[in-house]
């Protein structure tokens, strides 16, 4: 059953909403995934400046908070199918902080100036078209635009006084508990070793900066989040020390994460907005606002760690999600805040603050309920 043709939510006025049953869904089967969903909440605490304070990511000194926090809803979420609301619960109309999921962000903003002739070839190296001295040879000269998208720059250095060294070896599936995270390894040749480094990703995050020379909040907004109808409550913030002086004015470069407080603030309606422009190919009443080239390139898997394309995760083999379908992708972060986009079903699941070992859990239970 394909509608993803049929329907665009309108920018201001209510989105359509379809019965389960008229999508595709059992309902009462639908209705046992949201109960899950609404029954699964994440241990984080409410108050995320503690959950953050309290050392979740790293110890003192490294945990200092540089960025805006503010505490948390409980568990939200929305199914679609062809567009339409299919399910919701909680108050997807709340605005939360998102982590990780700002990178998926990042991404569309590096797709825009690839699409513009700015940023011709991911696979050059960044020094190319930014000589901010954050390039400089030996190590950091080989370092491409492509490696910071899918994580292995092996970029060295300080970003907003936090220096590489605090995500080496880090390792997601033990957040919180990995005590070899932050201790010091011999650096790899860039592109030759995948880590999830968050002030690697905020390299790039200046790197496009100086690239558009302007805020990336207000170019993506302009080029994405308004044609697509987003509402205006979405803010996308860096830190109190991660201004830069660009053509004169100060610009705040922005974070790809909550790590340290910061990144992207954003309700579900907006974040379901994203997912079905990339579930849709980039293509949004009738213009391409991403290139498909853009959109192939995001989701292709990254020869170190094939669950991960440009700032997108991807379900290769279903090894991110065993119980979903291998052919979706995911905007993810901490907490957890994920949007899950199958267009093969065409579905989009955005959940928020559910446990992280409730997550495939609920993408199967949406999935088990379509009907054929």
């Amino acid at each position: 059953m394909t509608m993803s043709a049929q329907y665009e939510p309108p920018a201001n006025g209510e989105w359509a909403r379809i019965a389960p049953a008229d999508a595709g869904f059992d309902p009462a089967a639908l209705a046992d995934a949201v109960a899950f969903a609404e029954a699964s909440e994440t241990p984080w605490e409410k108050d995320l400046a503690l959950q953050i304070g309290q050392g979740h990511f790293e110890p003192p000194p490294w945990n200092e908070i540089i960025g805006p926090t503010k505490p948390r809803g409980g568990p939200s979420g929305l199914v679609l199918r062809g567009g339409r609301i299919v399910a919701s619960w909680g108050d997807p109309g709340r605005v939360d902080m998102t982590f990780s999921a700002s990178k998926s962000y990042l991404s569309l903003c590096a797709g825009l100036a690839f699409d513009a002739g700015l940023l011709p070839d991911p696979t050059r190296p960044v020094r190319e078209l930014v000589d901010d001295g954050g390039f400089a040879p030996p190590h950091n000269a080989a370092v491409t635009w492509e490696h910071l998208l899918q994580l292995t720059s092996e970029w060295e250095g300080e970003m907003w006084s936090k220096p590489d060294l605090v995500d080496r070896n880090r390792d997601l599936a033990s957040e919180g508990t990995n005590a070899r995270k932050g201790e010091a390894r011999p650096l790899a040749a860039p592109g030759t070793h995948w880590e999830y480094n968050d002030v690697r990703v905020n390299r790039l995050a200046l790197a496009l900066l100086r690239l558009w020379q302007r805020g990336l909040p207000d170019l993506i907004n302009e080029k994405i989040m308004t044609p697509i109808g987003a509402s205006d409550s979405w803010e996308w913030h860096g830190y109190r020390n991660s201004w830069v002086d660009i053509g004169g004015k100060q610009v705040q470069s922005v974070s790809g994460g909550g790590h340290w407080g910061g990144g992207l603030f954003i309700n579900s309606f907006d974040h379901a907005r994203v997912g079905l422009l990339m579930q849709r190919g980039g293509r949004w009443g009738g213009r391409q606002l991403i290139s498909p080239e853009w959109v192939r390139r995001s989701l292709t898997p990254c020869a170190l760690k094939p669950v991960y394309g440009y700032m997108w995760w991807l379900n290769t083999d279903a090894a991110m999600y065993p119980s979903a379908p291998a052919t979706g992708f995911a905007a993810v972060g901490a907490g957890s805040n994920v949007v899950w986009v199958d267009p093969a079903s065409d579905v989009v699941v955005v959940t928020r603050w559910i446990a992280k070992d409730a997550v495939d859990g609920l993408f199967g239970r949406v999935h088990a309920a379509l009907r054929g």
